[in-house]
């Protein structure tokens, strides 16, 4: 083991605390963000609910999403160096599907932006399925981080 393995010491636990904690606030915008998606659809754009729409996907976006995203790499990368997961299997898919999610956060930034322009390129059927994928990557990475299979 190298010698920064280890570095947090006692507040290893607060810090796994508050990486819990922000990810909870994290997948609620992914949750949230979607469904926005899709009422958002349903009202003409350039109307009076279009911008409030826009206002309301813009504070999510803001106020919970992107902070939630950075505190939540920030932590959980501290925790990586810190416990040495680099090369364990159950830590490699993990971040993986981590990376995917990341991936999820930037298309519903990018997809927010085109609504912003009037743009409606998916069905509301296609944003309801959509929004089930945080929950089934949450659910794996949860598995592979509690369990930690291999």
């Amino acid at each position: 083991m190298a010698d920064w393995l280890g570095f947090l010491g006692a507040a290893m636990i607060w810090v796994k605390a508050a990486h819990v904690i922000f990810v909870i606030f994290l997948m609620a915008g992914l949750f949230m963000m979607p469904r926005f998606f899709v009422y958002h659809h349903q009202c003409a754009v350039g109307s009076d609910e279009d911008a409030r729409w826009i206002e309301r996907e813009d504070r999510l976006r803001r106020i919970i999403l992107n902070p939630a995203l950075v505190v939540v790499w920030v932590l959980g990368l501290t925790l990586a160096f810190n416990g040495g997961y680099w090369s364990q299997g159950w830590f490699q898919i993990k971040f993986a599907f981590v990376l995917g999610l990341g991936a999820y956060h930037g298309w519903m930034i990018g997809y927010f932006k085109k609504l912003k322009k009037g743009e409606r390129p998916l069905s509301e059927k296609a944003l309801r399925m959509l929004n089930e994928v945080p929950g089934v990557v949450a659910a794996v990475a949860v598995i592979l981080a509690v369990v930690r299979p291999f």
